[in-house]
């Protein structure tokens, strides 16, 4: 039963993460990008924060506290990168070079927790960066700069950054709990986000901004905190393995809709790209 549920959880946080950087992309494209990490750490650190209430008192240990600021910082800036390459590029491209934060984290837990890459994990590994240089590469001439599609270094430096927020995630679970790791850099996201908005540009300006597009920012928050939600229910049912695969599969959901939504044009080798990388994910997550 918990096993049944924790696999309909993790498709639920795919589906839901997928259809979350749809409305991530058109966000930053009306009201930029700062904007769109304050209403969205918002929308989730007031969503979660009626699961976390019995666990706040972690917040006051010690030994806590500078994972916390580590985490916030290194989700912020891997926020601000990733919604500019989404900004900037493809949904149908950007999404699926952000998959190479799988085995960025990979490499991270090897480094970090001396967890041992088998030869299969290795060859995964370089499927997938096999994988996305093709998907990087548009439909214009081999040629550094030129070929390049827009925003892709963008999201190579994000799913850096991201496997560091994972590295620290992957501590604050254990030192901390789930959701206190994911609700609390979303509040000193939200509260530096909004601090910054309110001295550049005042209350009044930011909300009229906002309220224009209230709805595609209602719908970007609780897509993301849906997701997260869903991905902490997953991690709870002891399939792990098989959580990281099918949540890590979500770019596939983003293709889609990036293609048939959006109506981007990507080249043949970007489709095999993107079935490569999206393969050896879903390999590697079943093998780890």
């Amino acid at each position: 039963m918990y096993w049944e549920v924790g696999v309909l959880a993790a498709f639920g946080a795919m589906l839901c993460w997928g259809i979350g950087d749809f409305f991530i992309q058109r966000t930053t494209r009306k009201i930029g990008d700062i904007e769109t990490i304050a209403f969205m750490s918002a929308i989730g650190a007031i969503g979660l924060t009626p699961f976390i209430l019995s666990d706040i008192s972690l917040l006051f240990e010690f030994h806590n506290i500078l994972l916390i600021f580590l985490l916030s910082i290194a989700a912020l800036v891997a926020a601000m990168l990733n919604f500019e390459a989404l900004k900037q590029g493809k949904l149908s491209v950007i999404d699926v070079v952000l998959e190479i934060e799988l085995p960025i984290t990979v490499i991270l837990g090897f480094l970090f927790f001396q967890e041992l890459l088998s030869i299969m994990q290795v060859i995964l590994v370089g499927l997938i960066m096999a994988g996305v240089a093709l998907i990087a590469v548009g439909n214009g001439p081999l040629k550094l700069r030129k070929g390049i599609e827009k925003g892709v270094f963008l999201a190579v430096l994000a799913a850096i950054a991201m496997g560091f927020v994972n590295l620290l995630t992957a501590v604050g679970s254990r030192q901390m709990s789930p959701l206190m790791i994911i609700w609390t850099p979303w509040t000193i996201a939200a509260i530096m986000s909004f601090t910054f908005l309110m001295k550049r540009d005042g209350v009044h300006k930011t909300i009229k901004r906002a309220s224009k597009f209230k709805g595609l920012i209602l719908a970007m928050g609780i897509f993301e905190t849906v997701a997260w939600l869903l991905f902490a229910i997953a991690v709870f049912s002891n399939t792990l393995s098989i959580t990281i695969a099918i949540t890590n599969s979500s770019p596939a959901v983003a293709l889609i809709i990036g293609l048939w939504i959006n109506k981007e044009r990507i080249a043949k080798h970007q489709y095999l790209g993107a079935v490569i990388t999206l393969i050896s994910c879903f390999v590697l997550g079943f093998w780890i």
